[in-house]
């Protein structure tokens, strides 16, 4: 079976190739708002398996990711910022503070319709940071279409006290380990079944 990442995510692609398998990508054009009463963590896997479902019917025969990510800082659902303003609005207020970023993945065998998802937590303690740091930060970066205004895997390491999860790979986006996991499941093994 082929596999079919329900993205165009540059760093869900990036994520992706560390597995060395083949795959291709094609784009979940989907409403992504949330539902009345729905927990962050039931948006996240809700998403991602909609995203999942979105691409299936041009790919019948094929393991299909879906994945979504977000956050709460303050009651308050933190989204890609777009602008540097909103960038810092974030980051002024994560200064110091705790956030839990929620991963939701989902694997679909569009062939016969199961799913397999999860919602897969990583938790990021920010230092305290001054408006100095917070925009030197976003001009050298520029991290405006990031969920929380940073890139870990970039400079962004620098706003960081700690991380804390099982899996860091699910903070840039895609959990890999529990990806791991939904792949063998299906009988796709990434390093064999010897």
């Amino acid at each position: 079976m082929k596999l079919v990442l329900a993205s165009t995510s540059p760093f869900r692609k990036a994520l992706l190739e560390r597995l060395q398998v083949a795959y291709t990508c094609d784009s979940a054009d989907i409403n992504e708002s949330p539902l009345a009463g729905e927990t962050i963590e039931q948006m996240v896997t809700r998403l991602a398996c909609e995203k999942a479902r979105a691409v299936a019917d041009r790919h019948p025969d094929a393991l299909i990711i879906g994945s979504d990510q977000s956050a709460v800082l303050d009651g308050e659902i933190l989204t890609k910022p777009g602008t540097f303003d909103n960038a810092v609005r974030q980051l002024r207020n994560a200064s110091g503070k705790r956030i839990v970023f929620h991963t939701g993945l989902c694997l679909l065998n569009s062939a016969t319709g199961e799913k397999q998802s999860a919602c897969v937590p990583y938790t990021v303690e920010f230092r305290e940071l001054t408006d100095a740091m917070i925009e030197r930060y976003l001009e050298k970066e520029e991290p405006y279409n990031c969920a929380g205004s940073f890139k870990s895997e970039g400079l962004g390491i620098t706003l960081f006290k700690r991380f804390e999860g099982e899996d860091p790979n699910a903070l840039i986006g895609l959990p890999l380990i529990k990806l791991t996991e939904f792949l063998e499941n299906e009988g796709l093994s990434i390093l064999g079944n010897e």
